[in-house]
């Protein structure tokens, strides 16, 4: 098996062959003949251990024995506690999920902080047969079915082509010691029934399962390949992006068949999953919107807008006399002006005179009015959104300029009248937008 697993590596995985990296250990057999492994191929590599406290004793017998297999080996030892069960309370998390973040954690600040460059675990062809499985169960779409990755930036699995089968046999013949987790027995979580009781079954009905598994799984694998260039190409033709937001046009959505297919492939990736609601968006008014965790889909008029999630910042900011620049919320300079010299949506000229300090750049709010210079009267701020074509992002993204109660300059769009300089004003203020 050493053999074949060096083969392995030099096809798969040649930066292993001379970079140093981390084997994570649980001490159970898996992981113990990947420690093995890598020792009888002299790799440069070291071993982590995590102890999640859950077993009580049974766990800080595990890292007493990984740490004196590495010792035998002479391979470095790194091991780190936690407190399992009172992340659950405070994340609300299952135990499993809590093992797996903190693990994570941990291993991608040991890939920062030390020298070494990837971590390897122990994810075998039997592991891939149960995620896969656990995700059928689950109803996921074919990114779900391709199995767990080979690699990522941070994690390597050198052992996903080898069973668990494989790994006993050669655990037993090389005399290798490791540790039963008891918990991997309890039928209580679904990983463990589907390996002892639905795993067991299909294999007896047809001998050849887990061969046939692993030619369905690449060809799934090659169909998600197929996939990825496709929707590559369309989000390329369909996604108009600028200044962060995309927009979408809902006449070329419609175009696509069968839709719900292609919405799922264009907008997947950015956390949607209530795909009668996104696909009702398209028949949907101006307004109407559908959120993932991270991500928003608004309708407006005839596209849709794709927006990350962040804060909306609706803080106000304060200029007095003296400030002569402004950097955030928006980069704006503040300067005396002799005349009128530039024109233009990104500067405003206004009669000293009629500043109330101190100014106020804000986000807008229900009610603002204003008086747009020309129009010879007042204008609610929302009738004038409406009449721009403003979208919902758009108004909730613009900032205002205000003297007291009163709106000076909807910034970069729109000057108010009552400020603007005349033939009698004496001191100008000129305020310069940098986009």
């Amino acid at each position: 098996m050493v053999d074949q697993f060096k083969n392995h590596l030099e096809k798969q995985f040649p930066e292993l062959l001379v970079t140093p990296f981390l084997v994570a250990c649980s001490g159970g057999v898996d992981s113990m003949v990947l420690v093995h492994l890598c020792a009888a191929l002299q790799l440069d590599f070291g071993v982590a251990h995590c102890n999640f406290k859950l077993r009580g004793i049974d766990s800080d017998q595990d890292a007493i024995f990984v740490q004196k297999i590495t010792g035998d080996l002479a391979v470095e030892f790194l091991s780190n506690t936690f407190d399992t069960e009172a992340y659950v309370l405070k994340y609300k998390v299952s135990i499993q999920m809590a093992a797996r973040e903190l693990r994570y954690a941990w291993f991608d600040e040991i890939v920062k902080n030390t020298r070494f460059e990837k971590v390897l675990t122990a994810h075998h062809q039997d592991d891939n047969l149960e995620t896969f499985l656990i995700n059928l169960s689950r109803g996921t779409g074919i990114k779900g079915l391709v199995g767990i990755p080979m690699r990522s930036s941070l994690i390597a699995r050198p052992l996903l082509d080898f069973t668990r089968a494989d790994l006993e046999e050669y655990a037993k013949e090389e005399g290798i010691k490791w540790r039963e987790d008891a918990s991997n027995a309890e039928a209580k979580y679904l990983r463990n029934k589907i390996r002892h009781e639905v795993v067991p079954v299909l294999k007896e009905l047809h001998p050849t399962f887990q061969e046939n598994f692993g030619r369905s799984q690449t060809y799934l694998k090659e169909s998600e390949t197929l996939l990825a260039s496709h929707k590559i190409q369309l989000q390329t033709s369909l996604f108009d992006e600028k200044d962060g937001l995309i927009r979408i046009a809902v006449a070329d959505l419609k175009t696509l068949s069968p839709l719900k297919a292609y919405l799922h492939l264009l907008f997947g990736d950015f956390g949607f999953t209530a795909w009668s609601d996104v696909e009702r968006l398209l028949n949907g008014g101006s307004g109407k919107e559908v959120r993932s965790k991270t991500h928003r889909l608004v309708r407006n008029r005839d596209v849709l807008l794709l927006e990350e999630l962040k804060e909306h910042d609706s803080t106000n900011y304060y200029l007095d006399e003296n400030v002569v620049e402004m950097e955030h919320p928006v980069h704006m300079r503040i300067r005396p002006a002799a005349g009128i010299k530039e024109w233009g949506d990104n500067v405003l000229y206004v009669d000293k005179e009629t500043l109330k300090y101190p100014l106020v750049v804000r986000k807008w709010e229900k009610g603002d009015y204003f008086h747009p210079v020309g129009l010879g009267g007042r204008k609610k701020l929302s009738k004038y959104f409406k009449d721009e074509k403003m979208s919902v992002i758009a108004k909730q993204q613009q900032w205002l300029l205000c003297s007291g109660e009163d709106i000076i300059w909807v910034i970069g769009k729109r000057a108010d009248e009552r400020f603007k300089v005349h033939k009698n004003t004496k001191k100008i203020i000129k305020f310069k937008l940098n986009k």
